[in-house]
């Protein structure tokens, strides 16, 4: 068990099942976008896969760059990048795959979100694959309060900006993507809705 925890880390499982079917391959240029502590790149990062990174938190940048160290594949100070989802600061078309975790439900409002979704879009190149988890209404329809702009009040008690499988499918289109797998979602227990969105420019 340590040995798995060592190679793949505390991995989104979501994730895990696209590194098993093959969709992340060495010479793919790699964007996390939110990446937080980087809890789903111990594996690429292992595999010394070309990763770069971006997030609003420097400490959460930080402690990628220590990530990266610790697992003795130090990324250049160009890859580890402080930043916002809505406005990422690279070229179009510069990534073949895009991880973009438990970031998209923390839009203010659809605004917000749509910028956010057009920015993952547009840096994802052609054939390249844009994987997301987020928040959703699917299947808690009746247990969430309204909180204006697009959020919701979940049964947890926290705040979210929630979207349905109509809103997803839509966007898909929108950004020139396909699914590249059927919406899956999680129900925990009435609690809250995870989604997840995989696409792929055609």
């Amino acid at each position: 068990m340590s040995d798995l925890h060592d190679l793949f880390g505390p991995i989104d499982i979501y994730w895990f099942d696209q590194l098993l079917r093959g969709r992340l391959q060495p010479g793919m240029r790699l964007l996390d976008a939110g990446c937080g502590s980087g809890r789903n790149l111990v594996y690429p990062l292992r595999q010394g896969y070309d990763v770069t990174v971006v997030d609003s938190d420097p400490a959460r940048i930080a402690d990628v760059r220590a990530l990266a160290e610790r697992l003795g594949q130090p990324l250049p100070a160009e890859r580890l990048v402080v930043g916002r989802v809505a406005a990422l600061p690279f070229p179009d078309g510069a990534f073949d795959v895009i991880v973009c975790c438990a970031v998209l439900h923390f839009a203010e409002d659809a605004q917000a979100f749509d910028q956010m979704a057009r920015e993952l879009g547009r840096v994802l190149a052609g054939g390249g694959l844009l994987f997301t988890r987020l928040a959703s209404s699917i299947g808690i329809e009746d247990r969430i309060e309204p909180a204006g702009g697009g959020r919701y009040v979940l049964p947890d008690g926290t705040t979210r900006y929630l979207v349905d499988e109509a809103r997803l499918v839509a966007l898909t289109s929108a950004l020139g993507l396909e699914l590249a797998d059927p919406l899956k979602t999680t129900v925990v227990q009435g609690l809250r809705a995870m989604t997840t969105w995989c696409a792929r420019r055609p």
